[in-house]
């Protein structure tokens, strides 16, 4: 992050700003970015067809909006990285490389579901891609992601068994920044030097309640000054902008050199549920963000500079269409889990 905007109050689009010398992303790049967020726009508005049709249960809180924070953070990450997530976690999965199949069928409480139908919307878990699950309760998954990057500075300083850290990312919202357990993590980590980012989501809305009217200091990358890690503040609509500040956090901390909060401003496009209304929130307010829709921005930017032609992304938009199908088929075709193994899974098995 260029020295003129470290302290800027405003979100920031790094991408646009020249002072920063930020080279145009590689063509294969873009395109792999704008495809991850049309998965997880469709994947979204497939599972809000699927709770009105009744055939998803619960809370299902989705994403919408948010799709450049996920695409710009967890795309940077290796296979031996680790994602914490909260209850708006399914993006978060598919980005971290679990298929949609294995997120709609756990959607629809299905044994072929990636936490075998037992977790639900709120609880997507996947050991094989380190992805360390959705928390239903804010600021549960914080100290869990502390944990996850202490074993992997365990794992290397004291066990000898790589030679590379390897790095967390956890994911929160706005509101949780006022909880205990954002600040008691924020210093440990600082205090041991782990290799985690803090990605705090700010949508602008803790459920009902909006941002600065719930916190003594709406801007959240500020409190890292606190605990002596960086705090910075990005442009959450723009995913070359989320990118390119996480890449250097991510180079920060496998590095051995700690922490970084980021804070990311960006906007829900649905309600806090699907059974919530959104009767709190002004449409003028909704239309101000909406204008900004960070696949619609991406869309035009590779356009407006030749990275690729309209008839590649309409191909890449169909294959995401026949994806999201194909996960919804594959979750109606699933078996529902077994009374007889109601009660698998609460322990650990041999």
């Amino acid at each position: 992050m260029c020295e003129k905007n470290k302290q800027s109050i405003l979100p920031i689009t790094v991408l646009s700003n020249k002072d920063c010398n930020i080279d145009i992303v590689d063509t294969n790049i873009v395109l792999s970015l704008y495809e991850d967020m049309l998965l997880g726009r469709s994947f979204e508005d497939m599972c809000a067809q699927m709770y009105y049709r009744g055939k998803m249960f619960g809370f299902v809180h989705l994403y919408n909006g948010q799709e450049a924070v996920s695409s710009g953070v967890i795309k940077l990450l290796k296979t031996s990285d680790y994602v914490c997530s909260t209850y708006r976690d399914h993006v978060h999965a598919l980005s971290k490389g679990v298929h949609p199949n294995s997120v709609m069928a756990e959607l629809f409480g299905k044994e072929t579901g990636c936490s075998k139908g037992r977790g639900g919307s709120m609880h997507i878990f996947s050991a094989p891609h380190n992805f360390l699950g959705g928390f239903a309760f804010i600021g549960e998954g914080i100290p869990v992601a502390v944990g996850a990057s202490f074993q992997s500075i365990y794992t290397k300083q004291i066990l000898k068994k790589t030679l590379t850290l390897s790095v967390t990312v956890c994911f929160f919202g706005d509101g949780t920044t006022n909880n205990g357990q954002f600040f008691e993590c924020l210093n440990m980590s600082v205090l041991w030097k782990l290799p985690i980012i803090f990605v705090v989501e700010n949508n602008q809305w803790a459920i009902g309640m909006a941002h600065h009217r719930s916190t003594s200091s709406p801007e959240i990358h500020k409190k890292a000054e606190a605990f002596g890690l960086p705090g910075i503040e990005v442009d959450g609509m723009d995913v070359l902008a989320i990118r390119h500040v996480a890449e250097q956090a991510i180079i920060r901390a496998r590095a051995g050199q700690g922490p970084t909060l980021i804070e990311a401003l960006t906007y829900r496009f649905r309600g806090h549920s699907l059974a919530d209304p959104d009767e709190l929130r002004s449409r003028q307010e909704k239309n101000a963000w909406l204008v900004r829709d960070p696949i619609k921005s991406l869309k035009k930017y590779i356009i407006n500079n030749k990275l690729s032609n309209i008839d590649t992304l309409n191909e890449i938009e169909i294959d995401v269409k026949t994806k999201i199908q194909n996960s919804v088929n594959f979750a109606l075709s699933s078996p529902e889990p077994a009374i007889t193994e109601l009660k698998r899974y609460l322990f650990a098995e041999d």
